[in-house]
């Protein structure tokens, strides 16, 4: 059986992160439930971790990686950039620029669960 490895990375303060990591996180999940159910008849088996960081590491937030490979590397046409984050901020305690994706020239500060799809599909090959 082939094992894919989906990381979730995202800021973790007291137990919270900010709106657009949570709401990153459901998309994530979202996907994952979709294409271990594609895949597994294949054999292949989709695996989640979910890695917290501190503030030092904001910068790393809101990232998703498949078997260690940024999702903006896999998909054709993705970089990412980043802009101004009031929730992360307020986790913080000061201003904030957080992490988004730019899918063909569309910026996300959720990363939508058919690009997290599109992405893991690629890398599993099963759906």
């Amino acid at each position: 059986m082939a094992t894919i490895v989906v990381e979730w990375r995202h800021l973790d303060v007291a137990g919270s992160t900010c709106e657009r990591c949570r709401a990153t996180g459901l998309e994530l999940r979202r996907a994952v439930e979709r294409v271990r159910t594609e895949c597994a008849p294949m054999g292949v088996e989709i695996l989640f971790r979910e890695t917290l960081l501190d503030a030092d590491q904001i910068a790393l937030s809101n990232t998703i990686l498949i078997n260690g490979v940024p999702l903006e590397s896999i998909l054709p046409h993705t970089l990412t950039s980043t802009n101004c984050c009031t929730s992360c901020g307020d986790l913080i305690g000061q201003p904030q620029q957080c992490r988004t994706l730019v899918h063909l020239g569309q910026e996300h500060e959720v990363i939508p669960r058919e690009l997290i799809r599109q992405a893991v599909c690629q890398v599993a090959g099963c759906c």
